[in-house]
């Protein structure tokens, strides 16, 4: 079970959901990392994690500039250097808590010295949550490596990005950090258009169009459109969300761009697609659904 940051807040409802689940694993996917200490966000993942016993997956995530300054009032750095502090910082703190180590974390932009025995949680003798972080650039990408105990692929992402981008990106990173890809989580997949008929299908396709549209416009993601050649689109598409032409975004996908990021088929042919689509990308395939979800 994935909780996002969108119109909610990712937290409340897993720690409902630890507690009237025993199976399912849980995670956000992603929270806001910039606008919550990494005190806080430690105070919440270990919470979650012993209510879950050991469920628990903290997923991780930049947002982008706007969002961070105009929507949370957060303020902004350079996000790859930041988000490596900040793990770092969490991870440390939680060894404060499980393994009495003393926290002495100094850093750039986050400083932790401070932890007396009345502030530290309970402990039990459940591992750490796994850490997983959202990531899109080559930095970000990299940093997820060295830092993370794994990587969350935006849905806004294609084959030829993985291979020729993401891929190289991460192992890039694995080897700074002596780590091996057998001890790194790649999760994620794409956008997924699904249906029991052709008209289902047809028509959850129309919303994920939008989808596409939207995150394309954002330049953070042009990166993945350069690959396919698809640069001035990213630029159109940024203007017309200038202009609050918000309305026509889904009119400038083209059927081939929809395909690249887009699994689209019937519910009887979803296993073969999703398999040629993710198993070479991802460990965990995690994929969004559309509204008629509730029939599956």
């Amino acid at each position: 079970m994935l909780t996002t940051e969108l119109k909610h807040d990712p937290f409340l409802p897993l720690g409902i959901a630890a507690v009237h689940t025993q199976k399912i694993n849980l995670a956000t996917g992603i929270a806001v990392s910039f606008l919550r200490s990494p005190m806080a966000v430690a105070n919440l993942g270990w919470d979650l994690n012993e209510a879950s016993q050991g469920r628990f997956t903290l997923g991780l995530g930049t947002q982008i500039r706007a969002h961070n300054e105009k929507r949370f009032s957060a303020p902004w750095s350079p996000p790859a250097p930041r988000m490596r502090e900040y793990i770092k910082a969490l991870k440390a703190i939680w060894r404060c808590w499980k393994y009495g180590e003393k926290l002495d974390f100094k850093g750039n932009h986050y400083n932790f010295t401070l932890m007396t025995p009345e502030f530290v949680p309970e402990n039990s003798d459940l591992a750490l949550p796994p850490v997983t972080l959202a990531a899109v650039g080559p930095f970000m990408l990299k940093t997820a490596a060295e830092v993370a105990d794994g990587v969350r692929l935006h849905g806004f992402c294609t084959q030829k990005y993985y291979e020729e981008t993401i891929s190289p990106k991460l192992q890039e990173g694995l080897v700074a950090s002596n780590r091996s890809r057998d001890n790194f989580e790649v999760s994620g997949g794409g956008f997924l258009a699904t249906g029991p008929d052709d008209e289902s299908v047809a028509k959850a396709a129309e919303i994920v169009r939008y989808r596409v549209g939207f995150y394309g416009s954002t330049p953070a993601y042009w990166p993945v459109l350069e690959t396919h050649g698809y640069g001035d689109l990213g630029r159109k598409l940024n203007s017309m969300t200038k202009n609050g032409e918000w309305d026509k975004l889904a009119a400038e996908i083209t059927d081939d761009v929809l395909n690249l990021f887009c699994i689209t088929g019937r519910y009887d042919e979803l296993t073969h697609l999703v398999k040629d689509r993710f198993s070479n990308m991802c460990d965990v395939i995690s994929t969004g659904l559309n509204e008629i979800s509730h029939q599956i």
